[in-house]
């Protein structure tokens, strides 16, 4: 998986720090977060997450002049099990409406709005996630999360924004989902 992200110099803008790939953190190195309200919501935020795939890589994305970032997770799946993922992730999707829970900074409420799906892949949907912050934070947290099924992988991109919104570049998705669809042909 690590061979189908981003090198430097793929990235038309990124920051002089590159675009790093990691893989998760061993389960007992992670810090674990009790489930959020609504059981739906955990079920998209945990496929979001690549909870279950056989193998993940995250990578990082920094953009020169844009202090918010972005991130995609490359998710693989033993055979089939990509595609039922992705039918529960849009299961969920259809009743998860907002969630309340707790995270790195304390407890937060979550709003979800669908959003167009881009045409690519396999199937993608595309949503956004709005949770209030603090004025003392400059406005309120808006990430929008681009998810895509290529075979027997699911990758999700997100980007980050708070007091506005952003989109994850669109050249970028084709890309990778494209990385993933050619890796997959026999």
């Amino acid at each position: 998986m690590r061979a189908l992200t981003f090198k430097e110099g793929e990235v038309a803008g990124a920051h002089e720090a590159g675009i790093p790939v990691r893989d998760p953190q061993p389960k007992e190195e992670q810090r674990s977060f009790p489930p959020v309200s609504d059981p739906t919501c955990q079920t998209m935020l945990d496929i979001r997450n690549g909870e279950g795939a056989s193998t993940l890589v995250l990578q990082v994305f920094n953009w020169k002049g844009d202090i918010w970032g972005g991130g995609s997770t490359l998710a693989a799946y033993e055979d089939g099990k990509a595609q039922q993922a992705f039918v529960q992730l849009k299961q969920a999707l259809g009743s998860c409406r907002s969630y309340e829970g707790t995270g790195w900074v304390g407890k937060f409420k979550s709003t979800l709005t669908m959003e167009q799906a881009p045409d690519v892949g396999d199937e993608a949907v595309r949503f956004r996630e709005t949770a209030p912050m603090g004025p003392e934070h400059g406005g309120e947290r808006n990430e929008q999360f681009t998810v895509v099924r290529a075979g027997n992988t699911i990758v999700t991109f997100q980007k980050l924004n708070v007091g506005g919104s952003a989109s994850f570049p669109a050249d970028l998705v084709n890309r990778q989902v494209e990385r993933l669809q050619n890796a997959q042909r026999p």
